[in-house]
C-alpha cells in the first residue's frame, strides 16, 4: 500500500483519489534519487488507498540495489513513502490536505510518514527467475537431512552387524 487517507505522522492527510501519475513511475531507497532501485508497474487507487505493485532487476550488478533487496526481504525494509508535488491541498487543523497531486517516485523507506504504507508481500525479483539464494538454502538443508539419514542408516547397519558377531 503506497499510501491511505489517514492522518500520517506529518499530520496531512494525502486523499487516494487525488493521486496522477503515469506508469511505471521510480522506486527509490528512502527518498535518495540517486538511488532507484526498481519501478512500479502496476497501481490501483480506490477510496482505501494506494495499492501498489514494484519489481526490482535481476542481476543489476549495483549493491545498493542488492542491499535493498535484502534488506526488504528480511523485512527490516517494510515501509513505503510516496513523493508527491501538490497541485491542490488546503490547511486542516493538523497540517494539510492533500486533495489533487502528482507522484513522481515511490520510496522503501525504514519509517513511513503514513503508519498505513507499507509493503504487504514480497515475491521475489520478478515472476519467472528463481531466486538463487532460496535455492541454494533448500539444498544445503536437503544434503544435511540426506547426510543425517546416511548416518542413521549407517549407525543401525553397524550395530546390526556387531549383533550378528555375537
Amino acid at each position: 500500500i503506497a499510501s491511505t487517507p489517514e492522518t500520517d505522522r506529518e499530520g496531512d492527510i494525502v486523499m487516494p483519489k487525488g493521486a496522477k501519475f503515469t506508469l511505471p513511475f521510480p522506486l527509490l531507497a528512502q527518498h535518495d534519487h540517486s538511488q532507484p532501485v526498481g519501478m512500479v508497474t502496476k497501481a490501483s487507487v480506490s477510496d482505501d488507498g494506494i495499492e501498489i505493485e514494484a519489481q526490482l532487476p535481476k542481476d543489476s550488478q549495483l549493491s545498493y540495489v542488492e542491499r535493498t533487496w535484502r534488506q526488504v526481504k528480511a523485512g527490516l525494509l517494510r515501509g513505503l513513502s510516496i513523493g508527491v508535488r501538490a497541485t491542490k491541498a488546503e490547511a486542516i487543523k493538523t497540517g494539510r490536505k492533500f486533495l489533487d497531486y502528482e507522484i513522481f517516485e515511490l520510496s522503501l523507506v525504514t519509517v513511513p510518514a503514513n503508519a498505513g504504507a507499507g509493503i504487504s508481500s514480497v515475491k521475489k525479483y520478478d515472476d519467472t527467475d528463481i531466486d538463487l539464494e532460496e535455492q541454494l538454502l533448500a539444498a544445503e538443508a536437503e544434503v544435511a537431512d540426506v547426510k543425517s539419514r546416511a548416518a542413521a542408516a549407517i549407525e543401525k547397519a553397524t550395530q546390526l552387524t556387531s549383533n550378528l558377531e555375537k
